[in-house]
């Protein structure tokens, strides 16, 4: 249920509160978003992987199946963005709360992150695609990191497609390590960040926000996914399990973004004045 708006008049009026000359010459404060295009093809989108382990359920099949389906549905998607013109995609493999499951899960989940990255990156490499690991890296074994590290080498002249996976991530130690990394850049006393400098400090601060975010799988919340960054992103969710995503439902996805109007806190007026 929405809140009723304010009569006019009352101490929740600026004009009422404050006078109108005192609302005309006021400064506004600084915008954290400049005036938004009209939407189109979202330049970033990011996506929740949800639904491996109840997609094997539904078939009486071991979890681990439904992983390894789900990175043909990566593929899948990869292709699908190329084709439409998507500059980033982002998408969540493993968060820091991941740690949590069966240890035996934990560790095909991890055999499956190896394979898919000694198969993968030279089919990258071939189709422009850079690669990035972000999260918590050092939390994997040795072998995987020095996976990692060669091929983001590898792909690292690439620019068609900027491919991020986020594993062993999560949106609170990302904005906890951004606050560390700037107390030691401000411990001699300098002048406090603004919210531009705080976002330099951020492990995604390579790409611009997520214009979109996906969820599959049913669920509706963001589950400490790139949570300051989602602040403007449009949300879809699709009842359709990870390993049954692919290029239709990608497109299904952009097309519901392309109707949405984005106003970062403008009217529908402005926009247009703007447009």
């Amino acid at each position: 249920m929405s809140a009723a708006a304010p009569a006019q008049g009352t101490a929740l009026d600026p004009a009422a509160a404050a006078g109108p000359e005192a609302v005309r010459g006021a400064a506004p404060p600084p915008a954290t978003e400049a005036p938004p295009p009209r939407p189109g093809v979202p330049r970033h989108v990011a996506i929740i992987m949800d639904g491996n382990g109840r997609w094997a359920t539904a078939r009486h099949l071991p979890r681990v199946a439904g992983h390894s389906r789900g990175v043909e549905a990566v593929r899948r998607v990869i292709e699908a963005a190329i084709a439409q013109g998507v500059e980033y995609l982002t998408l969540f493999a493993f968060s820091s709360e991941n740690w949590r499951r069966p240890a035996d899960e934990v560790s095909v989940l991890m055999r499956l992150f190896v394979s898919s990255l000694q198969r993968e990156v030279d089919a990258m490499v071939r189709n422009g695609v850079r690669l990035r690991i972000v999260g918590q890296i050092d939390a994997f074994e040795p072998r995987l990191r020095e996976l990692i590290a060669g091929a983001q080498q590898k792909s690292a002249g690439n620019n068609r497609l900027n491919l991020t996976i986020c594993a062993s991530y999560g949106g609170r130690w990302d904005i906890l390590q951004a606050a560390h990394r700037l107390v030691e850049q401000h411990r001699a006393g300098a002048s406090l960040p603004d919210e531009a400098e705080f976002a330099r400090g951020l492990s995604m601060a390579f790409a611009p926000d997520p214009d979109l975010l996906i969820r599959t799988g049913g669920e509706r919340r963001i589950s400490n996914f790139l949570i300051w960054q989602m602040a403007y992103a449009e949300l879809f969710f699709t009842e359709a399990l990870w390993p049954d995503f692919g290029s239709e439902e990608f497109a299904a996805a952009l097309e519901w973004f392309a109707q949405r109007e984005r106003r970062f806190g403008r009217t529908s007026e402005q926009l247009q004045r703007v447009g």
